[in-house]
């Protein structure tokens, strides 16, 4: 165990080689990791349980297909026992910078869900094309509805099984003392009395909640197997795939007379979609695409969570063993400037001098999502004694870290990849935003940069912003091909 308290294995004293031979994905209490659960594995999977879980949904699918037919108009109160669901937070799973709180599914969702199994998937269940139906034929023409929004439906209706998976776990591996009874809401539903059931299971608890275990095999990072960009991307290839004569030459010339002599990539995806509405029926063949190349999605799933699992545990936690090791920053001050600068250079520290520059990439590429920087940071600070708040929204926009010892003593942090599109906008108003949302005039701008042509970029700017002497700004070199061994250095 690494002997830090971040990760399940460190709060419930299990050994992490256990939660991985179980197939168990070891969660962060700190935050939410980029992960979430995508239905087509579960088709694809060869576990019977799983191929179970698929049918349960598509039940639960076609069960809600025939009640929109029933009432086009929804009565009062069926989205919201039907439809609506809270995020199940106690997987630590998903798109939340901070904690495990997210939004859940909203009346939107609902509303596009029962609509779409209305009138555009009428036919839910009863496909001849695909296989299978698949609940992400939805996300691929809605808007309002993405891959946050389908995974948490899936969580939900999954909900029962993971709660089984997590209670078998703590009761072989887990102290009776880090363990509670808990009484859990919308746990299977009743197609007899169409009302969710409650369920009673033994779980790990933190915080006076329960804790969820999730299988690694039915995780992904990126986007769903089956998702609206890849449509779009692939489109004039699933074109041709069509076997029906008349509907490929209707979609083919459709398509065409939407494009101008020299389309680039966003006109023809345009043109896709347009091509999609009017003829709904690709959409089949290009599900029926991805079934066919059903070996990608588990490839894809192995590849994204190694990938997490890398960068957000076994790469942070060698992180947290340097910065205590060779910094104070785990140490207190006693003014919320002091303390913000004083853990970004600790961290320029690591990073430039300690080897800690290799924990901010993934293999021998470096970290391309400013909100990875943001979580890593997160998780590095979760032994802090000043109050850490991330995506703090004070009413102009989300600021990534605010520190504060008490209401009047705030500073403001901004992190920064230079391979940013929008650094110069950024450094020039940004954080001068911030400042006067938030009542505060402390603000640091870290900006991390992975080659010399990115260190050009950031200079550049800074020059023409008449920035350079300014102390607020801290410039990281996360540079792999500058740093000599510690032996030779």
């Amino acid at each position: 165990m690494s002997g830090n308290m971040i990760y399940f294995s460190d709060f419930f004293d299990v050994d992490e080689e256990v939660i991985e031979e179980y197939g168990a994905f070891n969660i962060s209490l700190i935050n939410d990791l980029p992960l979430f659960i995508d239905p087509f594995l579960l088709f694809r999977s060869e576990k019977p349980e799983y191929q179970q879980l698929h049918n349960g949904i598509i039940d639960y699918l076609v069960f809600l297909r025939e009640q929109a037919n029933k009432y086009p108009m929804p009565p009062k109160g069926m989205l919201q026992a039907w439809y609506l669901f809270p995020e199940v937070k106690q997987t630590y799973l998903g798109f939340c910078i901070e904690g495990n709180s997210g939004r859940g599914l909203g009346k939107d969702f609902g509303i596009a869900l029962h609509t779409g199994l209305k009138d555009i998937f009428k036919d839910f269940g009863d496909e001849k094309i695909t296989k299978s139906p698949h609940l992400e034929k939805l996300c691929l023409i809605k808007d309002n509805v993405g891959r946050d929004n389908i995974s948490d439906f899936i969580t939900n209706l999954i909900k029962g099984f993971l709660l089984s998976y997590t209670q078998e776990f703590a009761c072989e591996f887990i102290g009776e003392d880090l363990c509670h009874t808990f009484n859990v809401d919308r746990v299977s539903f009743d197609y007899n009395t169409f009302t969710w059931k409650q369920g009673t299971f033994y779980l790990p608890c933190y915080k006076n909640d329960f804790v969820l275990l999730t299988p690694k095999d039915m995780l992904v990072r990126d986007d769903t197997w089956i998702n609206r960009s890849d449509m779009l991307s692939s489109f004039e290839k699933v074109m041709i795939s069509i076997d029906d004569d008349a509907l490929r030459f209707q979609v083919n010339n459709y398509f065409i007379s939407m494009l101008s002599k020299k389309a680039r990539k966003e006109e023809k995806e345009r043109a896709a979609y347009q091509t999609i509405s009017q003829y709904p029926q690709v959409i089949d063949y290009y599900m029926r695409k991805k079934e066919d190349d059903s070996d990608g999605a588990i490839e894809n799933c192995i590849t994204e969570v190694n990938c997490v699992e890398t960068v957000f545990i076994r790469q942070l936690e060698n992180l947290v063993d340097l910065l205590r090791t060779h910094t104070d920053f785990y140490k207190s001050k006693p003014d919320s400037y002091d303390e913000a600068m004083k853990r970004v250079l600790y961290l320029k520290q690591v990073i430039e001098n300690n080897d800690g520059y290799k924990y901010f990439y993934d293999g021998n590429k470096p970290i391309r999502r400013e909100s990875d920087l943001h979580i890593l940071f997160r998780l590095a600070c979760y032994d802090t004694v000043a109050d850490v708040n991330s995506e703090v929204n004070n009413g102009r926009g989300p600021v990534d870290f605010k520190l504060s010892n008490g209401s009047k003593d705030k500073t403001i942090i901004e992190f920064k990849l230079a391979s940013n599109t929008k650094l110069r906008k950024n450094m020039e108003k940004q954080v001068e935003i911030y400042k006067a949302a938030n009542a505060t005039k402390k603000a640091i701008k870290a900006v991390l940069f992975f080659s010399e042509e990115e260190l050009v970029k950031v200079v550049q700017i800074m020059n023409d912003l008449q920035l350079n002497n300014d102390k607020n700004i801290v410039l990281i070199d996360a540079r792999s091909d500058n740093k000599p061994s510690a032996s030779n250095a």
